[in-house]
């Protein structure tokens, strides 16, 4: 049969894109046959040179005296930062007294009420079910404590990321301005952001607050601007008409109109703040994750999955009356609604109930101890499954013929590769896919890393990744593939994709430890785990949304299935495939950095350090490192995409 020809809507046809690539590989290689001689002779060796690199450790390092020295005395600190740091240690203390007050039936009680306001009786029940289960496995007050940190941060990130995407959704100058502020922001993993916020608020709940602000705040900063500029001009032209001034028309058409983005990005912060919620237990958050955290560092299986698992429910919970509220009819068109009063009338009762019985805590008669049974299945999966098993390997061979066969030989090969010629590729991965302009910020990127001094251990991150995103993306094409092309696999899959699309990252760490020990391929596992359920649904929704009409016209000329997937379905949902490479990056490169507490090494073992001794300088570039290679890895993978949609 020939070969199909796909339809295109408002894009280049495949022809016209092999051409250009051919044109652009040309002069590649006619570049690169020019420099890479004179580069050989001029630096031989494959590291960096030295007469490149600028020392950071003395300037950072004054800084970091410095501002210890003054924590105590100087202004900005007396007048302005510990005024914030003050207030937000009142308003989580004020959030958790609070809570503690109504007693575990009061919050059940209201949860549950406020769920079916949201998205009515089967997910109240849900709701009531996760709180009971909290309190049932032990963690009553440390859930608390994570609910009370998280109330005041997902507050003070909405405030802040309505106010940034106010300015940017009704300001084309200050959104040009803020766009690689929040470019930069969002390919930042959550670690880095700890160790300087840690220097000027010390340990402690403020810095917690404060670091869970600064990456939860972009995804409401985004959407809000994106809900306000996306508004229906024939209705803003409508209120305009009627006289309305320029502040009438932002909150009587602009914003009602944006309620479905503001929700969405209210759903998002509340994931991206409870994911660093967890992460700030390193630097003294408390709660929940300060449980999985000592769990983890002492390999204690159960004690972590204990924790871990109020954790999922939590994530669960808040995900799914955000994503109700955002996708439902609102509350008050709703028969059978339950109003305000009637919901903290039954509130008040509970509390009230529990305080005259005496039992505002959750009765100790009725925690079920799992860490004990939990410490026996992994007792017998490390003596079954860890090593000796027939035929197959222990997950313990796993991990290391995959550190072996494929990870050290990566690492090593990157680092045998002369820096220049990084370069070159980098410069050729991003102009291929996108324009002069992202690959100039992709070598760009690259080469900052180089002269901070970190290019073996960012090139050891980097293999990783490579690694990691590798099997992330055979593992997520195949499956979302196989989801869009049958219902029964989508409906199967949707309940596993939607529980572990909103697990914290740090949660993913305790199965892997688990099955596979310490070192960098249990790191690889957990960032693949972590980043698979975002390449599925991104992959399976962009098949799905195929025209139809080509489809059918494939049929009729008589395509098999296969040719149908491989000669329309995948050439029209590339730019959607591309996406799921991006998401898969960066997220991949999120949870590779957090695996430097499991052994991973590189520079999430430098920002770990750094955080550990207070060195700034190791710290914050290895920090400032990863934000490079996030961005650089962003740029190869997503230029085109973003192009199409700024030109949408």
């Amino acid at each position: 049969m020939a070969t199909l020809s796909v339809p295109t809507s408002g894009t280049a046809t495949p022809r016209v894109l092999r051409s250009r690539a051919a044109g652009k590989l040309l002069l590649l290689a006619l570049v690169a046959a020019v420099l890479a001689p004179w580069a050989a002779t001029r630096w031989p060796g494959a590291a960096w040179p030295h007469a490149l690199t600028v020392s950071l450790d003395k300037p950072l390092t004054t800084a970091s005296d410095w501002v210890i020295d003054n924590r105590d005395s100087h202004p900005l600190f007396l007048y302005f930062l510990g005024h914030v740091s003050n207030a937000v240690v009142l308003a989580v203390r004020a959030v958790y007294l609070t809570l503690l007050a109504a007693g575990w039936a009061g919050v059940t009680a209201f949860g549950a009420l406020l769920a079916w306001r949201v998205a009515g009786p089967r997910l109240a029940a849900g709701t009531a079910v996760a709180f009971l289960a909290c309190g049932a496995l032990g963690m009553w007050i440390p859930t608390m404590q994570t609910l009370a940190l998280m109330v005041v941060a997902v507050l003070a990130s909405v405030l802040v990321g309505m106010l940034l995407g106010l300015a940017a959704g009704l300001s084309d100058r200050l959104d040009r301005a803020l766009r690689p502020v929040l470019d930069t922001m969002q390919v930042l993993p959550a670690f880095a952001y700890l160790l300087p916020v840690v220097l000027v608020f010390g340990i402690g709940v403020p810095a917690a607050v404060l670091a869970t602000v600064v990456y939860a705040a972009p995804p409401m900063a985004r959407l809000t601007a994106l809900g306000l500029r996306g508004a229906d001009p024939e209705v803003l032209e409508a209120v305009e008409s009627l006289g309305a001034t320029r502040r009438q028309r932002l909150l009587t058409a602009r914003i009602p109109l944006a309620r479905k983005e503001l929700l969405l990005g209210l759903n998002q912060t509340i994931m991206m703040a409870l994911s660093m919620a967890v992460i700030a237990a390193v630097i003294g958050a408390g709660g929940l994750g300060d449980r999985v955290y000592q769990a983890l560092a002492s390999v204690d299986v159960g004690a972590a999955l204990a924790a871990g698992i109020p954790l999922v429910l939590l994530a669960v919970v808040l995900d799914r009356v955000t994503a109700a509220a955002g996708n439902g009819t609102p509350a008050a068109d709703r028969p059978g609604t339950i109003g305000w009063p009637y919901a903290l009338a039954v509130t008040v009762a509970a509390a009230l109930a529990t305080r005259l019985l005496g039992a505002l805590d959750w009765p100790a008669g009725w925690v079920l101890g799992i860490a004990e049974p939990v410490d026996r299945a992994v007792d017998w999966m490390v003596a079954h499954l860890y090593s000796g098993v027939p035929v197959v390997g222990g997950t313990a061979d796993w991990a290391g013929h995959f550190t072996t066969w494929i990870l050290d030989p990566l690492r090593d090969g990157l680092q045998w590769l002369p820096w220049w010629s990084v370069l070159l590729v980098v410069a050729a991965l991003a102009w291929l896919i996108g324009t002069w302009r992202t690959a100039l910020t992709a070598v760009l990127a690259m080469a900052a890393i180089g002269v901070l001094g970190v290019w073996e251990p960012s090139l050891d991150t980097l293999s990783q990744v490579l690694a990691a995103v590798a099997v992330t993306l055979v593992l997520g094409f195949a499956t979302g593939i196989a989801a869009a092309r049958s219902d029964r696999v989508e409906r199967a899959l949707r309940p596993v994709l939607d529980v572990f699309q909103t697990m914290p990252q740090f949660v993913y760490l305790i199965p892997v430890v688990a099955l596979f020990g310490v070192g960098r391929a249990p790191a690889v596992a957990a960032a693949v785990v972590y980043a698979l359920p975002a390449v599925v649904r991104i992959t399976a929704q962009g098949l799905r949304q195929v025209d139809p009409a080509a489809l059918e016209s494939a049929r009729s000329l008589g395509a098999t299935g296969r040719q149908q997937l491989w000669q329309v379905q995948l050439p029209l949902a590339r730019r959607s495939l591309l996406l799921a490479v991006n998401q898969g990056v960066v997220l991949v490169l999120a949870v590779v950095i957090i695996g430097g507490l499991v052994g991973g090494g590189a520079l999430g073992y430098d920002v770990a350090f750094g955080l550990a001794q207070g060195d700034l300088a190791t710290g914050l570039v290895a920090g400032a490192a990863i934000v490079c290679l996030g961005l650089m890895l962003d740029r190869v993978t997503q230029p085109t995409g973003r192009r199409a949609r700024k030109g949408a």
